[in-house]
Parts: C-alpha cells; sequence; structure tokens
C-alpha cells in the first residue's frame, strides 16, 4: 500500500472519527457560551502558568496544585464546558495512541549505531 495513501486514509478516518465529531460539536457549543468558554481559558492560563513554572525549576506548591484542582472541580460544574473538556481529551488520546502505533512502525528504521556520532568527532559540531 501506497504510504501517502495510507495518509489520506487516516486522515479520513480521524476527520470521521466519533471522537473528532464529538469534540466539532462541543467546539461549537463552548464559542456560544461565553461564560463556558472564559471558564475553560481560565483554566488552560492557570494549567500553564504552572507548567512554565516546572519547567523553569521552581517547585509546584500544594497549595498552588489545590487551587487547580478546585478550579478544575468548578470548571466541570458547567456542562458545556465539562463536555467540551472530556471531548478534547478523548481526541488528544486518539491522536496519542496513533502516533504511538506509527513510532512503533517506524521505530527499526534508524540503525541506532549509524545515529552515534564518534566522539572525536563531536568536537567538529561544536
Amino acid at each position: 500500500m501506497n504510504p501517502y495513501d495510507a495518509a489520506h486514509k487516516l486522515a479520513k478516518a480521524l476527520k470521521e472519527s466519533e471522537e473528532f465529531e464529538e469534540l466539532l460539536k462541543a467546539q461549537k457549543e463552548i464559542k456560544a457560551d461565553e461564560t463556558a468558554k472564559k471558564m475553560v481559558q481560565d483554566l488552560r492560563r492557570k494549567q500553564l502558568e504552572l507548567q512554565k513554572q516546572k519547567m523553569s525549576g521552581i517547585e509546584v506548591s500544594k497549595e498552588q496544585e489545590e487551587k487547580l484542582q478546585k478550579l478544575l472541580e468548578v470548571v466541570n460544574m458547567n456542562m458545556v464546558a465539562k463536555r467540551f473538556i472530556e471531548a478534547e481529551y478523548k481526541a488528544v488520546v486518539l491522536l496519542q495512541d496513533v502516533q504511538k502505533i506509527i513510532g512503533e512502525a517506524t521505530d527499526k528504521i534508524y540503525d541506532e549505531e549509524l545515529m552515534d556520532v564518534p566522539e572525536e568527532d563531536k568536537g567538529d559540531q561544536q
């Protein structure tokens, strides 16, 4: 089978999947509900802040984690926001699963021995 044809079939299957259809529906719903939209945006901002903090090597306090958890609980009380978050999660899981399958199928393409740069050549790259 031609890999390009298979990729196009995969793209079509993803677009037509229940996960993507639910996500598109949830996106329309949340765009129509300004309160739910703002709640999700605020949650994302807080998540991003903590992620940046962690990546900077700054420890995230238990209090910060608890505040984020409480915010998530509040957001989940709004059914439009909850449906959107759940639909988005399911679509992401689907994509991750597909990427894992492709990764497992292609992991033997590169011979690690051939990818290693000899120590004497590493100095030339600096």
